[in-house]
């Protein structure tokens, strides 16, 4: 104990010098931001590649600024003077990335509203000062000015342009020294990425270039995997590195630098991952606190990665993908990130999505990060799944009342067999094999056709050892077994409703495609309200799931299900409706 106490207050002294150290190296890095030159023009005409959406630019013009889940309504009022409601709105607006929506929008009222917000920023933070000025944030910024450089500048004074010049080579000084202080993984990505357009782009930086490739070429060793993945296992963010690390290839190929091989490799190893962790419709699957992906932004990145597309592989990153013509099913086939990533990681074991063309049927809730604390972490919880969950219990859970999801459910057993009239995935866990005794499997196949899927969820009690646990289990609860759930969340645009006195669901996609559900062993069978979590919207859209409720009393519970298009739903739709009308999500 006394050894402990020692080693926890020496942990305490060191965390305290590394937080004086790093205030003191922020201080050094925000001087030598202010002592900056203004940077001497741009080597040549940059290039807009950053997408935004036509709708959201439109609302910025109208005065509704939708940051990070908040709407604010201010038409008359400076972005900068708006109250931030929280942390996360005050970043995605120093990040700069709704540049990219006005551009989209593109009107001469846009590229006022872009061009009064930027000398606005300028003017308030551009001397090394403000919220804005951490390393993952000022490389997103720096990207974002360069991109939309030349709409910006249209027509403004030369005043303008030479406070334009000036912040951004503040920016890119202070970067080249607190780039290390960004949080591995995207952010640091983020960051290297705005110090190697700012070295590429700008006359003056041209001595920031070696060492920025040289640091994105060890962040590339270090956070990909040989198989193209990332230790959050989150879609959504393995996006946005891809996105990054593109335009820094695209960056370096036009001022005629050598792309490094890390970074090239990594790119080759990404895309591909990318393809198996695509639904039919393009977007991607939501697990781990990613969303779908901004519109167009796979494509984009995917078309700049330049690999040949090729076959898509079956598995990538934890996940594998199912296929039939025009159905997929991508499931999380794997155990919950572990290390820094546990923070943001769900308890999504064997948990899968369904789409079927352009339309998705079975979802996961996704991410409450918008939401606020309650939904974020209610989001993470194996309930939020389209998977199986005894009573009360996550398959993988938090340590006491903390974010960090540390007791984590392992795969026991993962089994892919492709044949040339289905495909059949079997996997297995052991969530609550110390708690109950149980392993947890589930059984998936799915047609060639892509007109059915079958699965069988089992709860086993396989060893000796596992059936003492459950005997003492069954004897707590006074003989009632372990009560579970079979969730089924569905997208929002289904309508849903049960059928044949209540044993199935009917359901009906805006395509016109009809799905059955249906089901065999002792379970019973509801619909129940779900939430559907969607990365900028202001509240969660509500939705519904399918519910088989059942109680485990013996060594094996086995609960078989099917859904599968009804007999008269052809076998191509023409889908012409808009799979999103109001243009945000």
């Amino acid at each position: 104990m006394i050894r402990a106490n020692r080693a926890d207050g020496a942990a305490g002294v060191g965390s305290k010098d590394r937080e004086r150290f790093g205030h003191l190296a922020d201080k050094m890095a925000v001087l030598a931001a202010r002592r900056a030159r203004p940077a001497g023009g741009f080597v040549s005409q940059p290039e807009p590649r950053s997408m935004g959406l036509f709708a959201r630019g439109k609302q910025l013009v109208a005065g509704n600024v939708l940051l990070a889940g908040h709407l604010a309504e201010a038409p008359d009022t400076p972005l900068w003077d708006i109250s931030p409601p929280d942390a996360a709105f005050t970043a995605e607006a120093h990040g700069f990335a709704w540049l990219d929506d006005l551009a989209a929008y593109g009107t001469p009222a846009a590229r006022k509203r872009a061009q009064d917000w930027t000398w606005g920023w300028i003017a308030r933070y551009g001397a090394a000062r403000g919220p804005g000025w951490t390393p993952d944030l000022t490389g997103r910024r720096i990207i974002r000015w360069i991109h939309h450089a030349t709409w910006l500048l249209s027509g403004r004074e030369k005043a303008d342009s030479h406070a334009f010049f000036r912040a951004l080579a503040a920016q890119a000084v202070y970067l080249s020294r607190r780039w290390p202080a960004a949080a591995p993984g995207l952010p640091q990505f983020e960051a290297l990425t705005g110090l190697v357009y700012a070295g590429q782009s700008l006359i003056g930086m041209e001595r920031l270039v070696a060492p920025a490739t040289t640091a994105l070429s060890r962040l590339c060793e270090a956070e990909i995997d040989s198989e193209g993945g990332i230790p959050t296992r989150n879609p959504e963010e393995l996006l946005e590195v891809l996105t990054l690390l593109t335009w820094a290839a695209s960056a370096m190929t036009e001022a005629v630098h050598p792309v490094p091989v890390a970074v090239s490799s990594a790119i080759t190893r990404i895309a591909p991952a990318l393809r198996t962790l695509r639904h039919a419709d393009g977007d991607l699957a939501r697990f781990h606190g990613g969303g779908k992906g901004v519109e167009g932004r796979l494509d984009q990145a995917l078309a700049a990665a330049g690999t040949r597309p090729g076959a898509t592989p079956a598995i990538a990153m934890g996940f594998v993908r199912l296929s039939g013509r025009r159905t997929s099913v991508i499931v999380d086939a794997s155990s919950p990130p572990a290390g820094r990533a546990a923070t943001t990681a769900h308890a999504s074991t064997t948990a899968f999505e369904l789409t079927s063309g352009r339309r998705a049927l079975v979802v996961n809730c996704g991410t409450g990060e918008t939401f606020g604390p309650a939904w974020r972490q209610a989001a993470r919880a194996t309930q939020s799944h389209s998977t199986l969950c005894l009573d009360g219990m996550s398959s993988s859970r938090f340590a006491g009342t903390g974010s960090t999801l540390d007791q984590r459910a392992t795969v026991s057993t993962s089994r892919l067999t492709q044949g040339t009239e289905e495909t059949e995935l079997h996997l297995a866990h052991d969530g609550w094999l110390a708690s109950h005794g149980l392993t947890a499997s589930r059984h998936l196949t799915l047609a060639q056709d892509g007109r059915r899927l079958s699965g069988v969820d089992a709860l086993t009690a396989l060893t000796a050892e596992a059936r003492r646990r459950f005997e003492d289990m069954m004897t707590t609860t006074a003989m009632t077994g372990a009560g579970f759930t079979i969730r089924f969340h569905l997208h929002p645009d289904v309508d849903a409703a049960l059928d044949m006195a209540d044993t199935a669901v009917s359901m009906a996609l805006r395509s016109g495609e009809i799905w059955v559900f249906r089901y065999s062993g002792a379970a019973s069978l509801t619909l129940e309200p779900s939430a559907y979590l969607e990365k900028g919207r202001v509240s969660p859209r509500p939705c519904t799931q399918i519910v088989l409720r059942a109680q485990a009393r013996g060594f094996e519970t086995r609960i078989g299900w099917t859904l599968a298009k009804a007999k008269d739903t052809p076998l191509a739709i023409r889908d012409l409706e808009s799979a999103d009308p109001d243009g945000q999500g």
